[in-house]
C-alpha cells in the first residue's frame, strides 16, 4: 500500500498543513496533525486520494465510499483553484485525484510537479483538460467513468422555455405582486436548428418534433440518412445559421470547432433567433457573442457554459437583459453524480488492487 510520511518541520508544517486544507472535508486529520505538534518524528499514513471540486458537498453521499476509505484517506475540496501554484502545492501529498469532468485542468506542466501522483479518476469518458499522453508517459492510470445523457438535453430544454415564455421576468412579476408583464414565444412552428447531432442532439430533435417544430441539423460528418433517422433535415451550415429561431450547440470540443459560431455567423443569423450553448464555451466567440448581444444582432442566448468558470461575478454576460443563464448545470443531477461517483469508487478499488479498469487512452 502506497505511504506518505510526515516529517517533523519538514515542507507541510502545521500551519501549511492547516491552510491547504481548511475548506475541505478530510477523515481523521487532526489526529495527524496533533500527533505532528507533540513532536513525534514520523506518522505513515495510507494512500491519499482527493476529491475535487466538489461544489455541492455531495461526492460521498452520491456512492458507497466505505470500502475505499478503509484502505486510504479520502480528502474532499469544495472550492476550486484558478492558480496552478496553489493547485499544485494542495496537490503534491496525493497518490490520487479524483476531478469533475473538466472542471480543473490537468496539464503536463502540472503533472511533472506531482511526483507522488499514480492515479487521475475522470468523471468523464472524454476529457480535453487532462494531458493524457504527459500523465501515460509519467505511469499515471487515468481512468473514466460514464454517466447519464440525459441531464443536458434537459437542462437545455429548460433553457428554452424559460426564454421562450419570458420566465425569469413573469416571475419576478409575480414575486414582486405583480402579473402578466408580456407575450412568450411559440414553439411549435418555429424552427429549432441543432448543430452536431450526436447523443444529445438526437435527443434535441426527439422533444422538437414532439413540441411540433421544423427541426434541421447540420454537422461536418453529418449524413442525410443520420438526421433523418433522428426526425431531422440536413441543411448546409448557412441555411442552419439563417434559418434557425433557436440554434442549440452540441459539438465535441476540439480545434476544429472552437469558435465555430463567431462574428459572421451571429451576423448571418435572424435578428429575432436565440443562440443556446450548453456544451462548451468555447464553441463561441464569447466577445463576439457579448457584442451581438448588446447590438441585438440577435434576440438572446441561453446558456450553461462559458470560456472561464466558475464565471467572474462582474463578468459582462451576467448584465445582459437578453441572457438566460445557469451555472453550468447541465449535467449536474442526482442520477448523474450516482453514476459518477459509483464507478469512481469502482476505478479506485481496481487501481488499488493492481488491476486498473476504464482506462483511458
Amino acid at each position: 500500500m502506497t505511504s506518505l510520511i510526515f516529517m517533523r518541520d519538514s515542507y507541510h508544517s502545521y500551519y501549511q498543513f492547516a491552510n491547504i486544507y481548511r475548506p475541505i472535508h478530510i477523515f481523521r486529520w487532526k489526529a495527524y496533525v496533533q500527533a505532528i505538534m507533540r513532536g513525534r518524528d514520523r506518522i505513515a499514513i495510507m494512500t491519499r486520494i482527493a476529491v475535487l471540486d466538489d461544489y455541492q458537498s455531495v461526492a460521498l453521499q452520491s456512492a458507497d465510499w466505505s470500502a475505499v476509505q478503509a484502505r486510504a484517506e479520502v480528502v474532499v475540496f469544495e472550492d476550486h483553484l484558478e492558480n496552478s501554484e496553489a493547485l499544485i502545492e494542495r496537490l503534491l501529498p496525493f497518490d490520487a485525484v479524483c476531478v469533475m469532468r473538466e472542471r480543473t485542468p490537468l496539464t503536463a506542466e502540472i503533472l511533472e510537479r506531482l511526483p507522488n501522483l499514480k492515479f487521475i479518476g475522470s468523471n468523464a469518458s472524454h476529457n480535453a483538460s487532462i494531458a493524457l499522453a504527459a500523465a501515460t508517459k509519467r505511469g499515471i492510470v487515468v481512468s473514466f467513468t460514464g454517466g447519464r445523457g440525459n441531464g443536458a438535453p434537459e437542462l437545455t430544454w429548460t433553457l428554452i422555455l424559460a426564454a421562450a415564455r419570458n420566465m425569469q421576468a413573469e416571475t419576478e412579476s409575480f414575486r414582486s405582486g405583480g402579473w402578466q408583464t408580456g407575450l412568450g414565444s411559440d414553439l411549435e412552428g418555429a424552427t429549432l436548428g441543432i448543430m452536431g447531432l450526436g447523443k444529445i442532439g438526437s435527443r434535441m430533435a426527439a422533444v422538437g418534433c414532439a413540441f411540433g417544430m421544423k427541426v434541421i441539423a447540420w454537422s461536418e460528418n453529418l449524413t442525410a440518412e443520420t438526421a433523418q433517422a433522428a426526425g431531422a433535415t440536413l441543411v448546409d451550415k448557412a441555411t442552419l445559421l439563417r434559418e434557425a429561431d433557436w440554434l442549440t450547440l452540441h459539438l465535441v470540443l476540439s480545434e476544429r470547432s472552437r469558435g465555430i459560431i463567431g462574428v459572421e455567423e451571429l451576423r448571418q443569423m435572424k435578428p429575432t433567433a436565440w443562440l443556446v450553448n450548453t456544451s462548451r464555451g468555447p464553441l463561441v466567440d464569447e466577445e463576439a457573442l457579448i457584442d451581438a448581444l448588446a447590438r441585438r444582432v440577435i434576440a438572446g442566448a441561453a446558456l450553461d457554459v462559458y470560456d472561464t468558470e466558475p464565471l467572474p461575478p462582474n463578468h459582462k454576460l451576467r448584465r445582459l437583459d437578453n441572457v438566460v443563464a445557469t451555472p453550468h448545470v447541465g449535467f449536474v443531477t442526482k442520477g448523474t453524480y450516482e453514476a459518477f461517483y459509483g464507478e469512481t469508487v469502482e476505478n479506485l478499488l481496481a487501481w488499488m488492487d493492481g488491476s486498473p479498469i476504464r482506462v483511458m487512452t
